[in-house]
């Protein structure tokens, strides 16, 4: 964490957050916000990690990213969802396929998400942090096995036909060193045990979870009826 003293979250990274959401505009200097509010979706398994996070957060009187001044304002928490062994995702933030390296461009590399590959590199990423949480036992990673990505072949239509992108090249710093990586974003729908919906649904999907890629939202589902206000204490 950039602040707090708890040493026991010092290389914690079970955690999934997006950009930040807001009116915006971009232009040849950047992205620009208009809105006078912004929105960042934050999401942890662990409630205590996720109640320490918070209270870091209102601690401080105001926070800086870039060349925004933001000042924390208020926490909405978001009801559980029931999900199945089929879901239908959106994605908040793109989807990471390749761990990036140093002098190595591979995770630049485009793989279809019609294709196997594109599946079967989430699903080792995936397994592999489910392990690393230490919730699962290995009979039951072993037991979801059952995991199958289809994109939406009209979204892409769509996306190809009009000439833009669900795949782009974007940068990510890891121990102040620049990489760059390609992440992909579009619905799909994922086939894979009640489990291993829920872990990618609260931990994103993909590598890179922990800096704001790979997170997602059930599609056909508003957000507003399935939130409530936190009360927070500010930063005086």
């Amino acid at each position: 964490m950039i602040f707090g003293s708890n040493a026991s979250y010092k290389d914690y990274n079970q955690y999934n957050f997006s950009g930040l959401k807001g009116q915006t505009k971009v232009s040849r200097k950047g992205l620009h916000f208009y809105s006078s509010k912004v929105t960042l979706v934050f999401a942890c398994h662990e409630k205590a990690f996720l109640d320490y996070f918070i209270s870091r957060l209102f601690e401080q009187k105001e926070v800086i990213v870039g060349s925004l001044q933001l000042v924390p304002d208020s926490v909405e928490t978001e009801m559980p969802i029931a999900i199945g062994d089929e879901s239908k995702f959106l994605c908040i933030s793109p989807i990471v396929l390749l761990a990036a390296a140093f002098n190595d461009d591979s995770a630049k590399k485009f793989v279809s998400p019609e294709s196997d590959e594109f599946s079967d590199l989430l699903y080792d990423s995936t397994i592999q942090r489910m392990e690393k949480s230490g919730r699962y036992t290995a009979e039951q990673l072993a037991s979801f096995y059952k995991f199958q990505i289809l994109p939406d072949a009209d979204y892409i239509q769509r996306i190809q036909s009009s000439h833009k992108k669900f795949a782009r090249i974007y940068p990510l710093f890891d121990n102040d060193i620049k990489f760059e990586v390609r992440g992909y974003t579009l619905p799909f729908t994922l086939f894979a045990a009640k489990e291993v919906q829920e872990f990618v649904y609260e931990n994103g999907l993909g590598q890179f979870s922990y800096k704001g890629f790979g997170m997602l939202d059930i599609a056909n589902n508003d957000p507003v009826w399935r939130t409530e206000v936190r009360e927070m204490s500010y930063a005086s």
